[in-house]
């Protein structure tokens, strides 16, 4: 049988001891579930779940003109970062189209740690090296970090019995380096994409491997779980949270994906994308995102094509049969004055057109604690 040219994680080989079932996502061999989407989605939003998503690319950014540089590429301000913080923000084209979402982590004045989308990250790389002003030095490091993520309501009690450090005081998207675990050295955030409570650890390859069985270990009286791609997906996409290649796209602005909280074009300094963006917020997008709540039986699935009466509005981003609300439900990308809340509009659904309700999102909101 031939070699498989897909790409792998450092943890690989312990997917099977733990029932898993694998899918090429975009080129790389992930679990897409291990003992069920439903009960895994289940364990995070009540238990916890463990996630490896050691195939996000990671990307160092260093040198004294390093806030300027991220300054010129990115939406959100990242002048306000202080040390010990992260932000969520995203890159964009020159048409305002969206690059890629991402996280930056600022390690200190001089440099920055980038967390970027598995797809994205040659491209990505590219884009910054061909930016590059001044003092600045741009390394991808991806191969030298795996990722996992604890998330879900025990994820914090579970940790602090591998760590005596103070879990408590990391509040959300603050960061830590250097926190042994289990006697292995990781940065961690308090960030996720499920949105539900919990940390994404960054470890070697070697320590990131040990780390899986230690804290599937230590949390099992828990009923944590490990947890792949489908759950995440539906987990995110309850929360609200987009995905890149679905609800954004270098076709889509952030503006249009309901992003506008991400893009600061009031700060100073100014951006690739910045006119464009500019100019929707003024006049206001031509199209944006909607959710939509089925009133016929079906499922909205990503591509499916929008119709008000005759008209072809949009088209479906995400769609999914939500396990937390027993419901099926979508995100839809359509003409900004279809967008209202209440009313209904079809998905063509092999051929047949359902009727579903505009309703508001997110679909899914932890209750705070």
């Amino acid at each position: 049988m031939a070699e498989s040219t897909l790409q792998r994680t450092p943890l690989y080989d312990l997917y099977a001891g733990h029932g898993a079932k694998t899918i090429d996502f975009g080129g790389w061999d992930l679990p897409v579930q291990f003992s069920g989407i439903k009960s895994e989605h289940e364990a995070v939003r009540t238990k916890a779940g463990l996630f490896d998503v050691s195939h996000m690319g990671e990307v160092f950014v260093e040198g004294k003109d390093s806030t300027a540089f991220l300054q010129k590429l990115m939406t959100n301000d990242v002048s306000k970062l202080v040390e010990g913080r992260a932000q969520y923000t995203i890159m964009c084209n020159e048409q305002g189209g969206t690059i890629d979402d991402l996280l930056i982590y600022k390690m200190s004045d001089d440099k920055y740690f980038l967390v970027v989308n598995a797809a994205n990250t040659d491209k990505d790389v590219e884009w910054m090296k061909q930016h590059v002003e001044g003092d600045v030095t741009v390394t991808n490091v991806s191969d030298d970090y795996a990722l996992l993520a604890l998330q879900g309501p025990k994820a914090q009690e579970i940790l602090a019995r591998l760590t005596d450090e103070p879990l408590e005081e990391i509040k959300f998207f603050r960061f830590k380096d250097q926190v042994s675990i289990a006697g292995h050295q990781a940065l961690i955030s308090r960030t996720g994409y499920t949105g539900e409570d919990g940390f994404e650890i960054y470890a070697s390859p070697e320590s990131a491997r040990v780390l899986w069985e230690e804290i599937l270990k230590e949390g099992e009286k828990d009923g944590l779980v490990p947890a792949g791609l489908g759950a995440r997906d539906t987990l995110r996409f309850e929360a609200g949270l987009p995905l890149y290649g679905q609800e954004m796209s270098d076709a889509i602005s952030p503006l249009e994906a309901g992003l506008g909280f991400a893009v600061k074009v009031g700060k100073q300094d100014d951006f690739i994308g910045k006119e464009v963006l500019v100019r929707q917020k003024e006049e206001g997008v031509p199209r944006k995102l909607a959710g939509i709540r089925m009133i016929d039986k079906g499922i909205p699935r990503t591509g499916y094509a929008v119709y008000k009466g005759d008209e072809k509005i949009g088209e479906v981003t995400t769609g999914t049969q939500s396990p937390t609300l027993g419901a099926n439900i979508g995100n839809i990308l359509i003409g900004t004055e279809h967008a209202v809340l209440g009313d209904v509009v079809e998905v063509e659904v092999r051929k047949k057109r359902l009727k579903a309700e505009i309703v508001e999102t997110p679909f899914y909101k932890r209750a705070k604690s």
